[in-house]
């Protein structure tokens, strides 16, 4: 099983360097597998869009609260630490150019010496995605097109460059190097809908549920593997990332590899409302799961 832990943006210091590296490098020393940034690139006051993970559809924390780029964060780590992975979730689709999100990805993994892992969606909040120039309504069909574009980036060493030609975006004879360390960035699907889990079957790398458990969670993940199938694909090459606080860990592990996770995303406990707590919580949870 392998441990990530996200960056408690809650606390509202993940933007100050000081704070964020000596989390970061706490993780690292004590072997947790990486360290994942979430994303809003705006939040808007008194949005009419319902946050599904909590049950009156509203997002808890503060509309002032401090979320760094996900992107310069982890660029930031990176030079920082040696080893730690580096993930978002969710990264929001919708929000970026794929083309601009291509070359930033493959660079950042490419100078991290291929240590970067992406959980994308496809977000929640209208206003965000309008905000940033995205269209609500036909997100997950952009999505989609975007996923397959960035890949065919990647992938393309063409002389004559790549040809793409889809619903939103169009390019002929385009050249985008520096390519990802491995060829590719690892490129997980994120989300609670039964169109985030077929999207993971048919496109990606690997599949985050969120806030599902029981029956729902179970029906997500057949629906990844029966998708994975009909798309002529491996369901066993859909990696399967779990949720837990980072107390639990040692007791969610078996209930994870049950259902299939190769991975526990970890978070701090309703009681880690300080930096000194949240890292005493991974030194806790070290100590008593052994991370690698």
């Amino acid at each position: 099983m392998k441990y990530a832990v996200v960056l408690p943006v809650g606390l509202g210091s993940m933007g100050e360097p000081a704070d964020v590296l000596r989390l970061t490098r706490h993780a690292e020393a004590l072997g947790f597998e990486s360290v994942v940034a979430v994303e809003h690139a705006v939040v808007v006051s008194d949005t009419g869009s319902r946050y599904p993970y909590a049950p009156d559809g509203r997002l808890a924390l503060p509309d002032t609260l401090a979320y760094p780029d996900p992107l310069e964060l982890l660029a930031f780590l990176a030079g920082a630490t040696d080893r730690i992975g580096l993930a978002t979730g969710v990264l929001v689709l919708p929000n970026h150019n794929p083309f601009v999100l291509a070359k930033r990805l493959a660079t950042l993994d490419r100078l991290s010496g291929g240590r970067l892992r992406i959980c994308a969606g496809v977000g929640w909040m209208r206003e965000e995605i309008e905000a940033c120039g995205g269209d609500f309504t036909r997100r997950g069909r952009a999505a989609d097109e975007s996923i397959r574009l960035m890949r065919a980036l990647w992938e393309s060493t063409a002389p004559e460059g790549l040809d793409f030609q889809g619903e939103f975006h169009s390019v002929r004879g385009a050249h985008s190097y520096p390519k990802p360390y491995a060829g590719r960035v690892p490129l997980h699907i994120g989300g609670h809908s039964r169109a985030a889990a077929r999207r993971a079957g048919r496109l990606g790398d690997g599949f985050q549920p969120l806030g599902l458990a029981g029956e729902e969670l179970q029906a997500a993940i057949t629906l990844v593997r029966e998708t994975a199938v009909e798309a002529g694909r491996d369901p066993g090459e859909v990696e399967l990332t779990l949720g837990s606080t980072l107390p639990r860990a040692a007791d969610r592990t078996e209930w994870a590899q049950d259902l299939g996770a190769e991975r526990l995303l970890l978070s701090g406990s309703r009681h880690a409302t300080t930096l000194d707590a949240f890292c005493e919580e991974l030194t806790d949870c070290a100590a008593k799961s052994g991370p690698t």
